[in-house]
């Protein structure tokens, strides 16, 4: 009953310079014809590659964000910008055997003799800066029946502030005389001054931290949020008078900085010579101590997040190849209900190729749009964690492009069995099919 349709497979015969370009349009117009006409059937067809890819793009987005947020903001927020660091242990230890640690923890501290030497060897740094190392120590900061609880408290000399490229928005900075001196004054973080200060100005206020006075003699302008934590939320004080407080520490950093990005090589030969010598080390012998530049701690952030790309592929691909099994499952349903349609094809001049191809297309189309739905999904997901998380994310297109060849692959893996299963289909038999 009905009109008869006609194939191009059939009419094409005798163009063979036509027949490849026309049947392959026509075998994509007619998958997504049986797509269109199966729509929650496809859907749920596809739902297992969906979520793999959206759960890839994601994730990816967000590692990758992560990545240029620490490179771009963290590392130098902690080191600076065009500088470097003398430590006397990497910050990358986790690199380290338990031996090499042990090493590590035996290396002389740094002190203030190795920050007048390195001084002495790169005169034309900006400014070479001694500052107490990590852990950082916290606190609170109280003015009057004001207190904010656990404010970061760094031991500094006066040219930290330089390194660190810290601006005062209000009062002066660290000076070298406060250093020497040993003075209880402080340099406070906006959001010192902004919680305990709020419509007062601070300078020359008195606050107590540890149960000492110390008088506030700058603010710092902000340095905004890094991953939803502020950065203004810190005292600087001089390193003598942290010392005091404190005790000296075993990760005593210096920090040299330099003018331009290319003078930081030289100047950390320079520095590394300088400290061989005075350590009177062989050239046999190891460096003591480690110097090392914002790369360092990009690189020791890449090694933890190595660990989820790691994981990554085996998440993703559970769930392409239960996705792929599930379009494979419902290409042969679609054989079996489409078996009349098959002999009615091979009647009227479609050949066994005609028919595979046909399954085929309809397979690596279906697993396609599944893969481009995945990479808007994943795109929406990502751009939903950077706007209402303090997670970065940025999604890089060769993610976006291995989401589309994923489906593609899976596509034409999983499709090959029904499209020859269907090809393999006898004409008559499939005739007399109800």
């Amino acid at each position: 009953g009905g009109p008869s349709r006609r194939f191009p497979a059939a009419e094409s015969r005798g163009r063979p310079d036509e027949e490849a370009s026309v049947r392959f349009s026509d075998v994509i117009a007619s998958a997504l014809t049986q797509i269109r006409a199966n729509k929650l059937r496809s859907f749920f067809t596809l739902l297992g590659v969906i979520v793999s890819v959206t759960f890839l793009v994601a994730v990816v987005a967000i590692i990758q964000g992560m990545n240029a947020y620490v490179r771009e903001n963290i590392a130098g927020a902690i080191i600076g910008a065009n500088s470097f660091q003398i430590r006397r242990t990497p910050i990358n230890f986790a690199r380290f055997s338990d031996d090499e640690w042990r090493r590590a923890q035996r290396r002389p501290k740094i002190g203030p003799r190795d920050a007048d030497l390195i001084t002495a060897a790169i005169p034309d740094a900006d400014a070479v800066s001694l500052q107490s190392g990590w852990p950082t120590p916290q606190a609170d900061v109280s003015w009057g029946n004001r207190t904010l609880g656990d404010a970061l408290i760094f031991g500094v000399t006066a040219a930290y502030q330089v390194v660190q490229d810290y601006r005062i928005g209000m009062g002066r900075p660290l000076t070298d005389i406060d250093v020497a001196e040993r003075r209880p004054v402080i340099v406070v973080g906006a959001q010192v001054a902004a919680t305990l200060f709020d419509g007062v100005d601070p300078i020359g206020r008195d606050v107590r931290i540890m149960g000492e006075r110390y008088t506030i003699v700058g603010v710092n302008a902000s340095k905004g949020r890094v991953l939803g934590q502020s950065f203004d939320g810190f005292v600087l004080m001089p390193i003598t008078r942290f010392e005091m407080l404190y005790g000296r520490r075993n990760t005593t950093t210096i920090s040299v900085k330099m003018t331009n990005a290319t003078d930081v090589a030289p100047a950390m030969r320079r520095a590394e010579e300088a400290l061989r010598v005075s350590r009177r080390l062989r050239p046999t012998q190891e460096n003591d101590f480690s110097i090392e530049t914002s790369d360092a701690l990009v690189e020791f952030w890449k090694t933890l997040t190595r660990v989820l790309f790691a994981v990554l592929p085996a998440v993703v691909a559970i769930g392409i190849v239960v996705g792929g099994i599930v379009i494979m499952n419902i290409m042969l349903m679609s054989v079996t209900e489409r078996t009349h349609e098959i002999g009615i094809r091979k009647a009227v001049g479609a050949r066994s190729q005609d028919i595979q191809r046909q399954f085929l297309a309809e397979a690596i189309v279906l697993a396609t749009l599944g893969g481009l739905i995945g990479v808007l999904w994943g795109w929406a997901l990502a751009s939903l964690v950077a706007q209402f998380s303090p997670l970065p994310a940025r999604v890089t297109g060769w993610s976006v492009g291995v989401a589309l060849a994923l489906g593609s692959v899976v596509g034409i893996v999983f499709g090959v069995y029904p499209a020859r299963r269907a090809a393999r289909l006898d004409p008559i038999a499939s005739l007399r099919a109800d």
